[in-house]
């Protein structure tokens, strides 16, 4: 039975996973394939690359630079990340991400993103992070601040506009007994966004504005299904221990190694439960 590791986003929330990754690694627990949208695809491909410590090393070290992300960045090129920076600059250069190991590792890696056109997900799998970057790119291309993403012709954005936690279709995908780590607390629930805001911002999307519309209720329709496979036994989910309060574009390095140990701590606290849960045979 295929194991899958399902990875939501949440941008700088994001430092929760790295930190339950981490765990993961030093304890060399592996998966057949993972999934992730947005920041958990940007940020779990160093499980496969097998570098822990580095989603919070250069996070900390970058994110406070006003050239790597902010303002400047953002009324520039329309991008709240500076794109050559932080996609390529940082992973080839100053931080270098270790594209051998991930590649050699011959676990798939897929990064779920949004089609503008149809507002409908797809999922696009990450053969070579160094060369396949623009898929993350556009997996973490965040609404509203983010221009689409163009790969072979198509405009992608966010794939946490269409499909925040795509356990669903992993499973389709024959990836039967998932973990999920989720990066909102059990109490948190999706709120509708203004209409208005969307279609200024994507009124010649109209399929990607009924996404958006309709966001808040596939995700909080979503999270009901996990928690109902959930108790039955059937997905292992990790997911914060208390509210992560930190904003998408969070600067201060306490703030995002507090939320990286917080997913270190959940994590640990459960390791024991999710060995015992990838040796049993039930599925979802």
């Amino acid at each position: 039975m295929k194991t899958g590791l399902v990875l939501e986003g949440g941008a700088m929330r994001g430092m929760y996973t790295a930190g339950a990754l981490d765990v993961l690694l030093e304890n060399d627990i592996n998966f057949d394939g993972i999934i992730g949208t947005s920041a958990g695809a940007v940020f779990g491909v160093n499980f496969l690359s097998r570098q822990d410590g580095r989603v919070i090393r250069y996070n900390c070290r970058f994110n406070g630079d006003r050239n790597y992300m902010g303002i400047k960045p953002l009324l520039k090129s329309g991008d709240f990340f500076n794109t050559e920076y932080a996609y390529y600059k940082v992973p080839n250069e100053l931080d270098k991400f270790d594209d051998e190991t991930y590649i050699n590792s011959g676990v798939p890696f897929y990064a779920t993103v949004t089609d503008a056109k149809t507002g409908k997900p797809e999922y696009l799998q990450v053969k070579s992070v160094l060369r396949d970057m623009e898929m993350l790119r556009a997996s973490a291309s965040m609404p509203f601040i983010s221009k689409p993403v163009v790969i072979d012709g198509r405009a992608y954005l966010d794939g946490g506009i269409s499909d925040s936690i795509p356990f669903e279709h992993f499973s389709e995908m024959g990836y039967k007994k998932q973990m999920v780590i989720l990066t909102r607390d059990m109490s948190y629930r999706k709120k509708p966004m203004n209409k208005l805001l969307i279609r200024s911002f994507y009124g010649k999307f109209p399929n990607l504005c009924k996404a958006l519309e309709n966001r808040h209720d596939i995700y909080n329709k979503s999270i009901d299904k996990l928690c109902e496979l959930e108790q039955s036994g059937k997905v292992f989910i990790i997911r914060p221990s208390e509210p992560i309060t930190i904003s998408r574009t969070e600067r201060d390095p306490d703030r995002l190694k507090s939320v990286y140990e917080l997913g270190r701590k959940d994590m640990e606290m459960y390791l024991e439960d999710l060995e015992e849960f990838l040796e049993k045979e039930q599925e979802i």
